[in-house]
């Protein structure tokens, strides 16, 4: 029996992941051709060797297009969280904004996508049926949540147009590497966590974000609250392990 082991010690956030298991031998090709197929533009992704503490690993970035980054949006500050100076001032942008906003008398400016068309590019994609099966069911988790925080029905959710965009890669990403690498088990410590504030579509919120913690509630996810200032435990990453109906231990 084959048993993928998650050692969340720094927290855990979608691109992190698609990292970690390329570094154990996900398929990459698999891995490149899936995001090709999704037939949504405006990002790349790049894959790149880093060190971390002299310790080799392997980076896996989703850079949003110039002409998007005026949405507010950082994709690499949500995942920088874990490498900050734990001095500096805890007010983060909370990224993979996942919101229920519509478009108000702007003329349509700003693209939305809600878990129907995110369901159907999911749907058309090159991944396996197991693939796709978990990517849409991560989707549906973090639908559910954000209903909840809002008080909506999932299928109202909307994902701002560059946080859907990233947030699509990474947990397409990370459901092609999961079935590529084939486990049978799969086990997670306890999720250690940050604390203080971050910024997102509605304002200042507490970390854990409100969502986080409805998944982490939901799912019977352990949460272990560091001293670290900042989001370690973002909304896909929570997500992700809660799709995984994992064991947790060591």
């Amino acid at each position: 029996m084959k048993t993928l082991y998650f050692e969340c010690f720094s927290g855990i956030s979608g691109d992190m992941t698609v990292g970690a298991l390329l570094d154990l031998g996900a398929d990459r090709k698999m891995l490149t051709e899936a995001i090709e197929s999704l037939g949504i533009d405006g990002f790349r992704i790049e894959i790149s060797n880093t060190q971390k503490c002299g310790i080799t690993a392997t980076k896996f970035d989703v850079i949003i297009d110039d002409e998007h980054q005026h949405e507010h949006h950082d994709h690499n500050q949500e995942h920088n969280n874990h490498d900050h100076d734990h001095d500096n001032d805890h007010d983060h942008n909370h990224s993979h904004d996942h919101h229920h906003d519509h478009d108000h008398g702007n003329g349509g400016e700003h693209h939305h996508r809600g878990l129907k068309e995110i369901t159907d590019i999911i749907n058309r994609a090159r991944m396996t049926e197991s693939a796709k099966k978990l990517a849409l069911e991560i989707f549906d988790i973090i639908a559910e949540a954000e209903g909840k925080v809002h008080g909506l029905p999932k299928h109202e959710v909307h994902f701002h147009e560059v946080g859907a965009i990233d947030s699509i890669v990474d947990i397409a990403g990370m459901a092609v590497c999961i079935d590529s690498l084939g486990a049978d088990r799969y086990v997670f410590s306890p999720l250690y966590e940050g604390q203080g504030h971050v910024h997102c579509q509605h304002g200042k919120v507490p970390v854990p974000a409100p969502a986080t913690l409805e998944m982490a509630v939901r799912h019977s996810i352990p949460l272990k609250i560091t001293q670290t200032r900042g989001e370690l435990v973002t909304s896909t990453g929570a997500a992700f392990v809660a799709g995984m109906n994992p064991q947790f231990g060591s």
